[in-house]
């Protein structure tokens, strides 16, 4: 029976035991600047094995640096031990929503979801601090003690989050805003599904050195698009010119996996103005020359065709062959079927004499060899007619008055990147989710389409400022603000697409999610002796043996629930997976995910664990310290053996 670590994964370990196994030749040591023997990796070595060149110490090469970008790195790969704990009380619909609205520093909870949403998410969008002098920049020098912190703080609360202003009068003004967006990027990258996307708003002051960082982190190659949206119409108070633009830098996780969905309303319908009375299942046609003289001349395809006068048409109205450039879009073969089945028509020209011409009939539901499609065309990089002032009206309507969110992206802004990159059953995340547009965009989107998106917001309780408009409402911080967004919205878009009362009558129309499971993040539910069992290092430096946590390994205000969401972390089950409380074998226990997880943290008993054993779970958890003897510690093992030998078992 094993231990969960109960912490994340160590990458950099991760990868050093990669490099050693395909190379252990390359594994040495070496003396540190402390004068301690420490593991290396012998570039000499490496660099013969994999027979190329291999950069190091000031020799030139291409690359993009900054100060501490080594500990950026550092910082992305490091482990950390903390938890996600749920509240019940301030989440909508707990039980049976799928959404999630997760509290705390976006760097340590993208570390707790790596491993459980790795390769899950379809889609995140983003909108960061812009650095433009007066935004937070998230210090993650988490290492200083309370004094030292509310020191160099410019804006904290009563927990001591770290936010900083990055004023432009900062030395390291570009780089604490690189080494903020850099370990956040390097875990975002691991979430995505190969096919995933990523969007980032940005504004002119960091847009090239974010291309640069997404270059390095995501790969050059899966650079799609840096989409302009244009946010407002002008601005009175430029000085130089008026900026009303703003950017939005798109990559890919694997450009060679990527499909991007088409654009269904991009076509103009009034272009469809013909009807034909013998085809109607095809929908209204307009007409185009089947003779082009921009797609490249090829002799096979410049051949006569004959008019019902008996004269004989050669493109671009000519009377014989010749290489001119211009030719028929179509074969002999694919004319003559187009002839026979109604997708062709030869019309004499009134302007021009009676020339004859040759056309082709592009239909609404049909494409040119006579199948069933739905008209679309790729999504432009620009985007226009969504302006920043639709996002002041939409607050006002949620709240009934302005000044609440401070810069929200507009919905429909949004709505058209979900649209873009997303199926109708994906995951998508924003962990700068600020007044949570994002969780509106997809219960609206969903209501509008039957989709059944699911998001993951995450935002750190940002204290709102005393004179503010959101502190007058009531609301001191960000969070309450984007929980309160998405339970007005939601019932808002209930009221407006009357979602409930058409259930009866469409079973195929799924029910709308509107809730979300709000889950905060704490330091482990686990006390120190857990991780280091042996000892604990009492304040004056000493070793000293803590007692009272051999006896009982977690915290006193944690709750069974608290100890199940740090389990599901660890074992890599969604933390949106329905949860089920059960009794068996007298004791309650929580079955996850359908029976894949059975967690018992009460005293059990031989048949306890027999009932457990029965039920087949994938896996069952327990607490070491509730077995009721060391008999049944003993037969523990023969229990699950008899009843379900391939159940994974693990303890706390």
């Amino acid at each position: 029976m094993n231990k969960l670590p109960l912490h994340t994964p160590d990458l950099t370990e991760h990868n050093y035991k990669a490099l050693s196994s395909l190379f252990p030749n390359a594994i040495t040591e070496t003396i540190n600047e402390n004068g301690e023997v420490v593991r290396a990796i012998d570039a000499d070595v490496l660099t013969q094995e994999i027979n190329t060149r291999v950069v190091s110490g000031k020799e030139e090469r291409y690359q993009f640096t900054w100060p501490d970008k080594k500990k950026a790195i550092l910082l992305a790969n490091s482990p950390i031990a903390a938890t996600l704990r749920p509240c019940r009380e301030e989440s909508v619909n707990f039980d049976n929503t799928e959404n999630l609205y997760i509290e705390g520093d976006n760097l340590d909870v993208l570390k707790l979801l790596r491993e459980t949403y790795l390769n899950r998410i379809k889609m995140i969008y983003i909108d960061p601090p812009y650095n433009t002098g007066n935004d937070f920049v998230y210090n993650d020098e988490w290492q200083v003690d309370s004094k030292q912190w509310l020191g160099i703080s410019g804006d904290y609360d009563d927990d001591g989050n770290r936010m900083v202003r990055n004023l432009d009068s900062n030395g390291r003004f570009h780089t604490d805003w690189l080494n903020m967006i850099y370990p956040r990027l390097r875990i975002a990258k691991d979430l995505l599904t190969n096919d995933g996307v990523i969007f980032i708003s940005i504004g002119d002051g960091e847009v090239h050195n974010l291309r640069r960082i997404c270059d390095e982190v995501f790969g050059e190659v899966n650079f799609i698009a840096e989409m302009v949206w244009q946010k407002k119409t002008g601005s009175s108070d430029a000085i130089n010119i008026a900026t009303i633009t703003e950017s939005i830098i798109m990559y890919s996780k694997s450009i060679n996996s990527l499909k991007l969905n088409q654009d269904k309303e991009a076509y103009v319908e009034e272009r469809y103005k013909y009807k034909d009375e013998y085809f109607e299942e095809r929908g209204a046609f307009y007409y185009d020359n089947l003779d082009r003289g921009t797609l490249g001349y090829h002799e096979s395809l410049d051949y006569p065709v004959q008019a019902t006068d008996g004269t004989y048409i050669y493109p671009n109205g000519r009377s014989h062959q010749l290489n001119d450039g211009w030719r028929w879009k179509w074969s002999k073969e694919k004319l003559q079927w187009g002839i026979n089945n109604g997708f062709i028509e030869l019309r004499q020209n009134s302007t021009k004499s009676g020339q004859w011409g040759v056309y082709y009939k592009i239909y609404m539901h049909v494409d040119n060899d006579g199948k069933k499609i739905v008209r679309s065309s790729p999504f432009k990089n620009l985007l226009l007619g969504i302006l920043n002032t639709h996002a002041s009206n939409e607050a006002k309507e949620i709240f009934g008055r302005t000044g609440i969110f401070s810069n929200p992206k507009p919905i429909e802004l949004i709505k058209r990147l979900i649209k873009i990159a997303s199926g109708s059953n994906d995951i998508i995340l924003d962990f700068f989710s600020g007044s949570s547009t994002t969780a509106h965009a997809v219960m609206q989107l969903n209501a509008e389409d039957s989709g059944k998106r699911k998001f993951i917001m995450v935002q750190l309780p940002e204290i709102c400022p005393e004179d503010g408009e959101a502190a007058k409402a009531g609301y001191k911080n960000i969070c309450e603000i984007g929980k309160e967004r998405i339970r007005r919205a939601g019932q808002k878009i209930i009221t407006a697409s009357k979602v409930n009362d058409s259930l009866p009558f469409d079973q195929d129309r799924p029910p709308l999610d509107i809730g979300f499971r709000v889950l905060k993040l704490d330091s482990s539910n686990m006390k120190d002796v857990y991780y280091k069992p042996q000892e604990t290092i009492a304040e004056n430096g000493e070793l000293q043996v803590d007692l009272d946590g051999l006896v009982d390994n977690i915290k006193h205000d944690r709750t069974p629930e608290d100890l199940l969401f740090q389990v599901m972390l660890d074992l890599g089950i969604l933390l949106s997976s329905k949860i089920e409380k059960r009794q068996i074998g007298g004791k309650t226990v929580f079955s996850v995910a359908d029976n894949n997880l059975i967690a018992c943290f009460e005293h059990i008993t031989d048949d306890t664990v027999t009932e457990i054993a029965k039920c087949k779970p994938y896996c069952a958890v327990f607490r070491d310290s509730n077995f009721d003897s060391d008999a049944t510690l003993v037969n523990f093992e023969q229990i699950f053996k008899t009843y379900s030998p391939k159940t994974k078992k693990k303890v706390l």
